[in-house]
């Protein structure tokens, strides 16, 4: 009796690790692909991804300009990068939900999941914006904390 008991608990074990590791590919796979549509609370006509005489806007207001000289930033918590406009992505976290930080000037930004210090990608500049959520469910721009801005430049 007590065999066919351990049998049992590890057939459950094993579905319940087939249905997680499912479920796991099946998120990264549609969010990987899918572009962030936010709405912004200030607008302005010339924003990151917008082009103007031929030349493409990669930063604007409430973005910070950082010379990258072609090293890494890194994922500052655990988290989730999408693609947003033009050569930016938007980076989320569950460790930080009332925010998102929006990365323009990567090249080849890594998409998906992502753990906190792993590359996100590299450039000459790195355009860096944090963005709060606001109660009527637009995203404001807001001053980036020297903290997260390291966490980003600096591998842990």
């Amino acid at each position: 009796m007590r065999g066919i008991g351990l049998v049992f608990v590890r057939f459950a074990v094993a579905i319940a690790i087939l249905v997680l590791l499912r479920l796991g590919c099946s998120r990264q796979q549609t969010t990987e692909l899918t572009p962030k549509k936010i709405q912004l609370a200030q607008t302005w006509e010339l924003q990151p991804g917008s082009a103007i005489a031929g030349y493409s806007v990669t930063g604007g207001l409430g973005d910070i300009s950082i010379a990258l000289s072609g090293k890494t930033v890194f994922a500052p918590f655990t988290g989730l990068t999408q693609p947003y406009q033009g050569s930016c992505v938007l980076f989320s976290s569950d460790e930080v939900p009332a925010y998102l930080f929006r990365l323009c000037g990567l090249k080849q930004p890594r998409l998906g999941e992502v753990r906190q210090g792993q590359p996100l990608g590299n450039g000459d500049y790195l355009q860096f914006a944090a963005l709060r959520k606001q109660p009527n469910g637009t995203w404001a721009f807001v001053e980036p904390s020297r903290n997260i801005l390291e966490r980003t430049l600096k591998q842990p």
